[in-house]
């Protein structure tokens, strides 16, 4: 038998429990992975409380759309992998009945990726999604080109610190969005040229003050809603936005500034193509052999106190990704 979270009722934290559920055989072409850790994202918490932008089916609920661990079975006819291979979880689109908050998964070999080597097990829970969403919406999406001036909402999250780092590696010019001043410090340090505090500031003015009179080439929006305005005022006339996150469950006008590019992006348009999934990969891997990418961890839970860390995220006070060890 294997452990797995679930939760019968949408609410808070309290309402996830361990269960003992059977280990699941992989079919053709189908690996199982023996989960050493995974990380909190957003949509976990979204789908837990009922708020989540898609349907998720109670009772016996499940979590988790990332996670790292080892290749425990493989199926027949799946080639590529061995048993004992480390691996990075690259998509798993049915985590309401089939998440990454357990002992063990079983998914289609293509998606999962090698592990990073120089990662440690709890970097490597905690990397795809942020890296894989930052990547996809800013390169893959909006042509991220250096020398572009990107505006990053939401910077001090996950996604929003690995598009800064993404954002270096290529050579574009990182400007972090933060609602609060005391992160100033902590975001300058995380890879942001320019960082602008919300609570104090004027958006469009403090954009327009960063890049000498003009407006940012590229905004990545991880929040939505009325604020979404502000991100679009702050781009140059022909500049590119691309709506990434959904924190505000406010109603996001709608956008009236052309010129502008406005995207809407999901990561599972990418993570589930193999193709892209491949120069994702690449990059993840020059990234961190160079030490240009590194997740930042804020904290380490186990999974017998997954609620706690679920209250953690819910505080919105963490700095980087919160990660639970199996």
């Amino acid at each position: 038998m294997s452990r797995a979270v679930v939760f019968d009722e949408f609410g808070g934290p309290d309402v996830m429990h361990i269960v003992e559920a059977p280990v699941v055989e992989p079919s053709k072409g189908e690996v199982r992975v023996r989960i050493e850790a995974f990380a909190v994202n957003p949509l976990d918490q979204m789908m837990r409380s009922g708020s989540s932008p898609g349907p998720v089916a109670l009772p016996h609920a499940r979590l988790g759309v990332e996670g790292t661990g080892v290749v425990d079975a493989l199926g027949p006819a799946t080639s590529g992998l061995e048993i004992g291979d480390p691996v990075i979880l690259a998509a798993v689109p049915d985590a309401g009945s089939n998440g990454s908050y357990a002992d063990h998964i079983t998914l289609p070999a293509a998606q999962v990726i090698a592990r990073p080597a120089g990662l440690a097990v709890t970097e490597a829970a905690a990397i795809w999604v942020a890296y894989s969403t930052a990547y996809g919406a800013l390169v893959e999406k909006a042509g991220m080109r250096p020398g572009d001036h990107v505006l990053i909402s939401a910077a001090s999250g996950g996604v929003g610190r690995a598009a800064m780092q993404i954002a270096r590696q290529i050579g574009a010019v990182p400007i972090a969005l933060t609602r609060h001043s005391e992160k100033k410090d902590d975001l300058l340090a995380a890879g942001a040229a320019a960082v602008i505090a919300t609570d104090h500031m004027d958006v469009v003015e403090a954009v327009r003050h960063c890049i000498g009179g003009r407006g940012a080439d590229i905004a990545l929006d991880m929040v939505m809603g009325p604020g979404q305005q502000q991100l679009l005022q702050a781009l140059r006339p022909d500049g590119t936005l691309v709506a990434a996150g959904f924190l505000d469950p406010r109603p996001t006008p709608f956008p009236r500034s052309a010129p502008l590019t406005v995207f809407s992006y999901r990561s599972f348009e990418h993570t589930l193509d193999t193709a892209v999934v491949k120069r994702m990969a690449a990059f993840l891997n020059a990234g961190v052999r160079l030490g240009a990418l590194r997740p930042a961890i804020d904290k380490v839970f186990t999974l017998d106190t997954v609620v706690e860390a679920h209250r953690r995220l819910e505080k919105g006070l963490h700095a980087g990704k919160i990660v639970v060890t199996v």
